[in-house]
């Protein structure tokens, strides 16, 4: 039997933890040659491991280390894929998130954070892109982004940098969309909402306060309906169906949100809920 991306190549970058781990396991798994790419040489270690239990060969496997906010790690990802595998496929601009251990929050945040913030979430995946794009044309290829709830029309006072730059991402993904969807590349973007990753150790909270936090969070229904905190294997199949162009190929630039019905609620809406107001009805 066939396997979902056999003969395809696909960049996942960020992808030594997390999410874009998950993608990138799950693409090889099915089938695809893949380039991963992280900082943190113990963490891309913890990736080839998991990509070798999952019966990847190690050479459909490339590891390209450093800053994605850098060009010479930008041009490294597009040359040493084209020159191992012949091609690009896919690209999954997954590398983001927030400044690493900053005290600050808020608008509190310095100019130079919010330089590195736009860097890494916006910057990146637009350079990236235009050095990949001739290859993906050739290959009629797919983006796909990876963006967060962070960016849809609700106000995020703790992070307004971060929340602004993947606000920038989903236009980016719509321009991109419209510029090349006439050369046959799809280019469209998850929105992930809470998923139990590694970003907030980043921030210097530990796995322990965050799952307290999560538990805390589920507590209340209305936080996350689904009753359960997202896996990078959610979102990794939500990817994997943008990627694959026989399950969707009439989605173009869309922003497809996956946070278990986060998003549903309107705060002041719920003080409406029927239990929140039976006693009235009984009067």
């Amino acid at each position: 039997m066939t396997k979902r991306f056999e003969n395809k190549v696909a960049i996942v970058t960020g992808s030594s933890n997390g999410i874009g781990r998950a993608v990138a396991v799950l693409f090889a798994s099915e089938g695809a040659k893949v380039t991963i790419h992280g900082r943190n040489e113990e963490s891309i270690k913890e990736t080839q491991k998991e990509l070798h239990d999952a019966g990847v060969k190690e050479s459909d496997v490339l590891v390209v280390r450093g800053d994605i906010r850098e060009e010479k790690v930008q041009k490294s990802l597009v040359e040493e894929t084209v020159a191992k595998f012949g091609k690009i496929n896919i690209l999954v601009n997954n590398a983001g998130g927030l400044p690493e251990m900053s005290p600050r929050h808020g608008f509190d945040q310095t100019n130079e954070e919010w330089d590195y913030t736009i860097d890494l979430n916006v910057k990146s995946v637009l350079n990236l892109t235009k050095l990949a794009i001739s290859h993906l044309i050739s290959a009629k290829g797919e983006i796909v982004n990876i963006s967060s709830i962070a960016s849809l029309p609700v106000s995020m006072a703790s992070s307004p940098y971060y929340s602004a730059a993947k606000a920038a991402l989903d236009q980016l993904t719509r321009a991109l969309a419209a510029r090349y969807i006439h050369n046959g590349v799809r280019v469209n973007s998850v929105n992930p909402g809470v998923v139990q990753t590694k970003i907030m150790a980043k921030q210097g909270i530990s796995d322990e306060l965050y799952n307290e936090i999560n538990q805390k969070m589920l507590q209340n229904r209305h936080n996350i309906p689904a009753g359960i905190v997202g896996t990078p294997k959610n979102i990794a199949d939500a990817v994997a169906f943008l990627a694959d162009r026989d399950s969707s190929s009439y989605i173009v630039g869309h922003c497809l949100v996956i946070d278990g019905g986060t998003t549903l609620n309107v705060p002041l809406f719920n003080s409406f809920e029927p239990e929140n107001y039976d006693y009235a009805l009984k009067e």
